[in-house]
């Protein structure tokens, strides 16, 4: 039988964790330091026109392997840069046709081409095989140990080039010039905002239904570079990035009542940002980075919170009978979104960010749980707790559209670029073990997210600095 969200709160309620814990003693592995992408003089992305008008579903487009200038040794390939440039056409081919957009072809059906063609391509050769568009690019050592990677975008009917951009990477972040190729092609094709180059956070679950383990986790957007941040000692539920990347939010058991935890991802560390004996949920970011929203239940009443991200005073938002849980800010900082039961049932309302204008704005049937707004602004996302369904609506409730039909679909989460949406699903017979999906604004589009174990709560973070 479904669950229902609320439920959530007797379960988040009850004891976990090993009393008298450190509180540190819960960090798994200090994560290594993000080397620095810095862009070279390629030059940015040119203007021009582009030769196909019809759907970019049916638009061709050739991705064959990266060229080098010489195959040598480095630590992100033990085969050499030749063998690298082939992964990194990989990886932009899946990232274009893993969205939905598009439909490339990759390096493993195409021709590679020599490292002198990169900067002059021969046009009548993709022609001839149907490709309207060419994402070519290079991989160099460099006598520093760092990579150079070189991405070029053209238009084989026009015979002109489209886009261009290089990078300078340390062999750790090679994935990451990767991802920053795929979000230059996209967006000159698309218009529309990268969302390649960023990570996920999520809780990672193992065991059985009735002792679950929950771990914080992240991993870039494709699935891979994943990594534990928490070793499972003590339940952690309900993740977020910060705005700058730097710092990621979540709720923790660690000594058998709730604290929210300020992870700081390059010094490994964590900060008490604030903690209760009372059920406390779901911390959410502003969007200058310096306040955490919260909800906590006193006396059988449950309410919105805003805290310091440093720690401090809390300040309640919210003050009405019934439970008020979420709160998701408006990407200006001046909206909340939150659901309530203050009508009878969970539905979502919103207000200013000071608690101010309190108003309901869910109004099309079913239940409306966990919205979430999205990096647009133009439209919040959210769970129907009815159908379990993950749909959209405008700001003020309008346009609601369901784009999911699992059997159980929920805790939305945007892309950077607000066009697809991360979501957990819990398919019947599997006990209750839960999986990351995605889908984009069609709701055509879905495809599950790998992940090395059962996955919840995700947090989709912004692109990376």
């Amino acid at each position: 039988m479904k669950k229902l969200l609320f439920a959530s709160l007797a379960l988040i309620a009850s004891p976990l964790g090993a009393q008298g814990q450190n509180p540190n003693q819960d960090l798994g592995e200090r994560l290594p330091q993000d080397g620095a992408v810095v862009e070279t003089d390629e030059g940015e992305g040119l203007s021009g026109s582009v030769s196909f008008e019809g759907r970019l579903e049916d638009l061709g487009i050739a991705i064959p392997a990266f060229a080098t200038d010489r195959d040598a040794p480095t630590p992100a390939s033990s085969a050499g840069t030749s063998a690298l440039g082939l992964e990194m056409a990989r990886i932009i081919n899946n990232d274009l046709k893993n969205n939905g957009l598009f439909k490339p072809t990759g390096p493993d059906a195409l021709p590679k081409p020599a490292y002198a063609e990169i900067t002059a391509p021969s046009y009548p050769t993709w022609q001839s095989r149907g490709a309207e568009m060419l994402v070519q690019g290079y991989v160099r050592a460099q006598g520093d140990g760092r990579l150079a990677v070189g991405c070029y975008l053209y238009d084989t009917q026009l015979g002109t080039q489209l886009a261009r951009q290089g990078w300078m990477v340390s062999p750790s972040e090679w994935r990451r010039a990767a991802h920053k190729c795929a979000d230059l092609v996209y967006s000159r094709l698309s218009g529309e905002s990268p969302f390649f180059d960023s990570r996920i956070a999520y809780i990672a679950e193992t065991g059985p239904k009735n002792a679950r383990i929950k771990r914080l986790a992240i991993m870039d957007s494709d699935g891979a570079n994943h990594r534990f941040i928490t070793s499972g000692r003590s339940t952690a539920l309900t993740p977020r990035y910060s705005p700058d990347y730097k710092k990621l939010s979540y709720l923790s058991y660690v000594d058998g009542n709730p604290r929210i935890y300020v992870y700081d991802i390059g010094r490994g560390t964590q900060t008490l940002v604030t903690q209760s004996r009372n059920p406390t949920f779901a911390p959410r970011w502003s969007p200058d980075g310096r306040y955490l929203l919260y909800s906590m239940a006193v006396a059988g009443n449950t309410d919105i919170y805003r805290v310091p991200a440093t720690g401090g005073e809390s300040v309640r938002l919210t003050n009405g009978a019934g439970i008020d849980i979420g709160g998701s800010y408006s990407p200006d900082g001046r909206q909340i979104v939150f659901e309530s039961d203050r009508s009878g049932g969970q539905q979502c309302y919103v207000m200013n960010a000071d608690g101010s204008n309190q108003r309901r704005i869910s109004f099309a049937g079913g239940r409306c749980a966990t919205p979430e707004w999205s990096p647009r602004g133009d439209q919040i996302a959210f769970t129907n707790a009815s159908t379990f369904r993950i749909s959209v609506m405008s700001p003020g409730g309008q346009n609601v559209r369901v784009l999911t039909n699992g059997w159980q679909d929920e805790a939305p989460t945007w892309a950077p670029n607000g066009r697809i949406i991360q979501f957990f699903r819990s398919a019947r017979g599997t006990r209750g073990e839960a999986q990351l999906w995605q889908v984009d604004l069609t709701g055509r589009n879905e495809r599950r997210l790998n992940t090395p174990v059962g996955a919840s709560d995700p947090a989709w973070g912004p692109i990376l600095p």
